[in-house]
Order: structure tokens, then sequence, then C-alpha cells
């Protein structure tokens, strides 16, 4: 569950004080923010704590993380010059990314490690804004009107991000997620005109571990998003698992109960879980999750009791876990990756993974 700690009173103590790009380079804090939703709510895998632009920032690009608002970059890119503070990551600038992965890897023990990075057209979206926005159409503009500096920037993305999730994997994380957050801004043509090339590069630079890849608002590009070489491929909470199973082909699916579901009657969230199982089922691969980040109000004891009904439901003697064509067990800490590449499988299976990544 993306951003499970920041509903946790144990998460905002601790941040407390703590600017969140601050806090993404401390690997004291990091190692101990990535740990509370697992030791809380007992997930089959951990996701690392950070924010996606942290490799951004680290290689030189001034922006800062403002609370209740984002990523504020200081120079929008919107021309030659203003591209030139796009440099390469050296990996030494993110030393401390690797230490903080290594003492995760080490406290974790069976349970499995999610890296992750900014995918390229969503950290391109927050560089040529300048912040976030609704409707990117500065970001657009620039793509349309300066093709070939689009294609370099997204191309300095792309370095960016396989650099950093390089050092993730050398350090131990056993798979990785692609954040394309914002591709649902855009139409298929357009994604396979002036993205997808650039996710495609990141993720095969990067195919000795489970490649996950999710986006936001993404229901018509499910296709594209597996063809530029996931795994996995996270469905958000519009599009249902069999639509999406039809849609993105042969990939295993992560995801998708509506992150505002939590609220309901217990009785609703009940029904909802089952369904994303059952649905789940049509794909190669399920990996059960949220649609989308958690949400800052949400009740840490509600995610409590999905994830015991999740592992109720699917685990050995479970409702739901002798229905080969329906849902296998649980990923756990030594299935995650073969369950994500979902290559031993061809029936879904349900997993939980927790995290507080920005």
């Amino acid at each position: 569950m993306r951003q499970a700690g920041r509903s946790l009173p144990e998460y905002r103590r601790l941040r407390e004080g703590t600017a969140m790009i601050d806090a993404c380079r401390q690997p004291e804090l990091v190692v101990e923010i990535t740990m509370q939703p697992v030791r809380r709510y007992g997930t089959d895998a951990a996701i690392f704590f950070s924010d996606i632009v942290v490799p951004v920032a680290a290689a030189g690009v001034d922006l800062d993380i403002v609370a209740g608002v984002g990523p504020v970059i200081a120079t929008p890119v919107r021309d030659r010059a203003t591209l030139e503070q796009v440099r390469p990551l050296d990996p030494g600038q993110v030393d401390d990314i690797g230490e903080s992965v290594r003492t995760l890897v080490g406290e974790l023990g069976a349970v499995p490690l999610i890296g992750f990075a900014g995918a390229p057209f969503t950290l391109a979206s927050y560089l040529v804004e300048g912040g976030p926005s609704r409707t990117h159409a500065t970001t657009k503009a620039f793509m349309y009107s300066e093709p070939e500096l689009w294609h370099e920037l997204l191309g300095r993305l792309a370095d960016i991000a396989r650099t950093y999730l390089r050092v993730q994997i050398d350090a131990g994380a056993s798979a990785v997620q692609l954040f394309d957050s914002w591709a649902g801004a855009l139409s298929e043509d357009d994604y396979r005109e002036y993205v997808q090339p650039h996710s495609a590069s990141v993720l095969a630079a990067v195919d000795d571990v489970p490649r996950i890849h999710f986006g936001t608002g993404t229901g018509e590009l499910l296709g594209a998003m597996a063809e530029a070489g996931a795994d996995v491929v996270g469905v958000d909470a519009r599009t249902p698992l069999d639509v999406a199973a039809r849609r993105a082909g042969d990939v295993a699916l992560q995801g998708n109960l509506d992150p505002t579901v939590v609220f309901a009657p217990w009785e609703v969230i009940e029904r909802k879980v089952r369904d994303v199982l059952v649905r789940g089922s049509a794909a190669k691969g399920h990996v059960f999750n949220l649609g989308h980040g958690v949400l800052p109000e949400t009740d840490p004891r509600v995610l409590s009791r999905i994830v015991d009904l999740v592992h109720t439901l699917t685990g050995e003697g479970g409702e739901l876990a002798d229905q080969a064509d329906q849902v296998r067990p649980p990923v756990t800490s030594d299935r995650l990756a073969a369950t994500a590449v979902a290559t031993a499988a061809t029936a879904a299976t349900a997993a939980t993974a927790a995290g507080a990544a920005g």
C-alpha cells in the first residue's frame, strides 16, 4: 500500500520537524519509516520510503517538497538553457540510498523490499510545470512545440531513473516499481510517441528483478504500459481488474481497492475486497493492493483488518485458496519475485505490500 505510513501516528511523530526531502536522505529515518507499516500490518513486502524527486534533487536540480503542495522547482525547464540543469546522476550522489536499502534488507529478513523511482514523464511534468498541475498544459505545450528538447529531457530523466533503481537493486531490493503518476493525462497515441520509449529504456535496464509499472487514470494505457516492459502493471481503482487484464495482456496486475472504501462500513469493505480478489483472478498474476496511495486520515485499524482478510481468504485453507482458477495464496517473502514476474503461475496471486513512498 503506497504511502501506508503517513496514516500512522508513529510516522507523524517521527517526521515532526523534518522536511520530506531531508527525511528521505537520512538512513536511520528511512529504515524506521519503511519498517513501520510492515510491523503494524504484517504485509508480504515493504516499499522503500522516499519521494520520486529525490534523485533529481541529488543530481543538482534546485527543488523543494512543500508540505500540502508537493515538489516545487526553482527554475522550470522551458528551453535549452534551463534543460542544462538536468544532469546525470552519479551513484555516489545517493550513497545514503544504498545504505538505507542494505540496512532494510537486513532488518526485513525474509520480507522482500520493493524499490522505486519516478518515471520520466511524471518527473518531466514537475520540471516543466514548476510544480504539481491539474491540466499539465505547460507540459503538453512543451512536448508538442519542442519535441527535440522534450525527448532530450526525458532521455536525461530516464538515465537518472535507471541509475537510481540500479543503486537500490545492487543494495538488495527484490523488485522495483516505476511510478508514472500523471501518464493518465495523455492519449494512447501521445503516450506511445512521447513517453513509452523512455519508460521502456528504464525498465529494460533493470530486467534482472521483477518490474512494476504504475500510473493513475491509465485505464486506456494499460496495454501500452505493459509493452514498455513491465512484468506487473499497477491498476488504479477506476478500472475493474478483469477489464484491465484484457487490456494489459500477458502480465500480472497490482491493485486495486479504492482508497476511499476504507471509510465505508466493514461489510462494504469486505465485499469490495472480495470483488478485487475475484476480478484479479482474470490476470496472469495478482498483487492485492490499493488503487492509489493511502489517505492520511485512514484508520490504521481498518488497513490491518483488510490485510488480515486478504490473508485469511487466500491463505492455506482459506475460502478462496482452493479456487485455482481464481486466487492463489499470497505472495510471501520467498515467492515475491516469481509471482511478480508471473511466469510460474497462470492463475491470480493475491498479495499485500506496504510502504511509505512519498
